[in-house]
C-alpha cells in the first residue's frame, strides 16, 4: 500500500483551514484525486457520504468521512475502483497543527491496492509525489493565504511489503583479522657430534706383547798389540 505525505504551512488559522477542507465539496477546487464532488444535505462529520469522482473514472463514486476530529483530524476513503488489472481504494487524510503565524498541514495519500495492480505500486506513487507539493500549494492559493510553503517534500515512498514466507537468513561467518607473520627464525647449525666407537670385547682385545730388550753389545775385546816383526 503506497503513503505518501506533504508538510505544507498555510498563513491561516486552523479553523479556517479545517472548516475548508471539512466541506468535500471543496477537494474539487485544489486536490488532484478528487475530479468532482455532488452536494450532499448531511452536514461534515464521520460517516457522512458523497457522490464524487475520481479522474480518469466514467462512473460515480462514493467518498466517505470516516474521521473526524474538528480543528485537528480529517479522514476521508473513496470507494473500491475496479478495472481488469484489480482494485484500488484511495483515502486521504488531512492533520492540522496551529501554529504562530499560521497552520500547519500534513496531507497523506495511502492507496491499498489488490490483484496485479501491486506491481504498478511505485508507478501510481510517483504519480502522488509529483502531484501533491502542486496541490497543497493550490490549496493556499484558494484560501487566500499570504504565506504558504511546502515544508517538506515527499522523498520516501512505502511501498506494500511482499507477504512470503521470510527466508531465515543464513549466519555470517566472521574471519579473524590475519596476524602479521612472524619474522623467520635463525636456522642454528648443529655441533658435529664425535662418534663413539664401540669398545671391543675383552676378550677380543690382543695379548700384549712384551716389548723386547734391546741386546747389550759386548765390550770390545782389548786388541793386544802386534810383536814387531
Amino acid at each position: 500500500m503506497p503513503e505518501i505525505s506533504v508538510d505544507v504551512h498555510i498563513g491561516r488559522s486552523v479553523t479556517e483551514v479545517y472548516d475548508f477542507l471539512s466541506d468535500a465539496r471543496n477537494l474539487e477546487l485544489w486536490f488532484s484525486g478528487v475530479d468532482s464532488v455532488t452536494e450532499s444535505a448531511e452536514p461534515a462529520g464521520p460517516g457522512v457520504v458523497h457522490v464524487y469522482r475520481f479522474p480518469g473514472r466514467h462512473r460515480d463514486q462514493l467518498l466517505q468521512c470516516v474521521a473526524y476530529v474538528p480543528g485537528e483530524h480529517l479522514v476521508y476513503r473513496g470507494d473500491r475502483m475496479w478495472n481488469p488489472l484489480g482494485a484500488q481504494t484511495p483515502m486521504y487524510s488531512f492533520t492540522l497543527s496551529p501554529r504562530p503565524r499560521g497552520t500547519l498541514l500534513r496531507l497523506t495519500v495511502r492507496c491499498r491496492l489488490t490483484g496485479a495492480l501491486t506491481l504498478l505500486a511505485p508507478v501510481v506513487a510517483m504519480a502522488w509525489r509529483r502531484d501533491l507539493p502542486r496541490d497543497v500549494r493550490r490549496l493556499g492559493e484558494r484560501l487566500g493565504a499570504p504565506h504558504c510553503h511546502v515544508i517538506s517534500a515527499p522523498r520516501r515512498v512505502r511501498l506494500p511489503i511482499s507477504v512470503s514466507t521470510p527466508t531465515t537468513a543464513t549466519p555470517t561467518t566472521v574471519r579473524p583479522a590475519l596476524a602479521p607473520p612472524a619474522p623467520p627464525r635463525p636456522q642454528l647449525r648443529p655441533e658435529p657430534r664425535s662418534e663413539a666407537r664401540p669398545e671391543a670385547h675383552p676378550e677380543a682385545r690382543p695379548e700384549a706383547r712384551p716389548e723386547p730388550r734391546p741386546t747389550s753389545v759386548p765390550a770390545a775385546k782389548e786388541r793386544s798389540p802386534r810383536p814387531a816383526a
